[in-house]
């Protein structure tokens, strides 16, 4: 069951540095990429940034339209991580194949303020709408983005924080190069210490 995050608490999605995939969409063209580097920048409004290559097919998506969202993938979907991080979606529209989406058969719903394209089997869910002032936009990859939208699965996210310790399969990843994974440890918990 998803449930909605409110944006005060959308950085918490990605503050434990998992993989993510992005969304895009302009017009009739889709796209899927896995992304690594991926982090929460400021809490009001909440924004992102994401670093994604200025020669890719998502990333000129994003620019044509202004918007593109985050989805944390699970360690079920790693195999799918690496395929849609491996395989370009320009080369799929250039030998007339489907997008990604159908080419790999992922289930996938509409977001509910920007309409993009999500993967069903992720845990949390961000739509964001492009921060073009930001300053880095021409000049470097890093992406910036204010998000609009946030959601988590209520297995995994419930009371404003992750719930890992006993989901497994449903365990974010975190990318460290050449198709490698991990997921998070056990969790540990800390007490207040009085400085005074």
């Amino acid at each position: 069951m998803r449930i909605e995050v409110p944006l005060a608490q959308a950085s918490r999605l990605l503050n434990h540095g998992p993989t993510v995939l992005v969304s895009s969409q302009h017009g009739n063209q889709r796209n899927l990429m896995a992304a690594a580097w991926a982090m929460p920048l400021d809490f009001k409004p909440p924004k992102v940034a994401v670093v994604i290559d200025r020669q890719t097919l998502t990333r000129r998506l994003i620019e044509a339209s202004g918007v593109f969202a985050l989805s944390v993938p699970t360690l079920a979907m790693a195999d799918l991580c690496t395929t849609v991080g491996s395989v370009s979606g320009q080369s799929l529209i250039d030998q007339g194949r489907e997008d990604k989406f159908g080419r790999f058969g992922i289930d996938q719903f509409s977001g509910p303020v920007l309409g993009l394209p999500l993967p069903a089997q992720a845990i949390a869910w961000l739509e964001c709408r492009v921060l073009p002032d930001f300053g880095v936009f021409d000049a470097y990859d890093l992406l910036p983005g204010e998000v609009v939208s946030a959601w988590a699965d209520a297995e995994v996210y419930r009371d404003g924080r992750w719930h890992f310790e006993a989901a497994d399969p449903r365990r974010s990843i975190h990318h460290v190069g050449g198709g490698v994974y991990f997921t998070l440890g056990e969790m540990l918990h800390t007490r207040n210490l009085d400085a005074s």
